[in-house]
């Protein structure tokens, strides 16, 4: 006869911990090392690659600048990740307390049509930002 060992389950704070715990690594080595310094970070593949900038160009730097307190910085390097952020948090939020407290917080409900408008106004981002002519080069990071 064959017996299997159950491996016991982590509690169920042990996921949302390590997401924390890895999140307070990096931001701690953001305020430590600057982004905007050149070599101390890999460049964007998408910018080495093409010589566009991405939708995501210039986060850690905007990241940096959130973190070391310089909020109007910040925005013009990334203006859409600053409109993102306050989701992404709330829907980190809303799967810790869920799997910690069981409690399930309200879902952020949008229509169909929003939904399928982010993908179009990130790739519209994207572009915007390569256009090299104002107001465009202000999205530039």
């Amino acid at each position: 006869m064959v017996t299997t060992r159950q491996i016991p389950r982590p509690a169920p704070w042990v996921a949302p911990a390590v997401v924390a715990a890895a999140a307070g690594g990096a931001a701690s080595l953001l305020v430590a090392v600057d982004p905007g310094v050149p070599g101390h970070y890999p460049t964007c593949p998408f910018y080495a690659v093409t010589g566009l900038y991405c939708p995501g160009c210039g986060t850690l730097r905007l990241v940096h600048q959130l973190l070391t307190g310089h909020l109007g910085t910040a925005v013009g390097l990334n203006p859409m990740f600053i409109v993102a952020a306050p989701f992404l948090l709330y829907a980190y939020l809303r799967w810790t307390v869920g799997l910690v407290a069981g409690v399930s917080l309200p879902a952020i409900k949008a229509p169909p049509w929003a939904i399928r408008l982010v993908p179009v106004l990130v790739i519209a981002f994207g572009v915007a930002r390569n256009i090299p002519v104002a107001p465009f080069t202000a999205l530039a990071p």
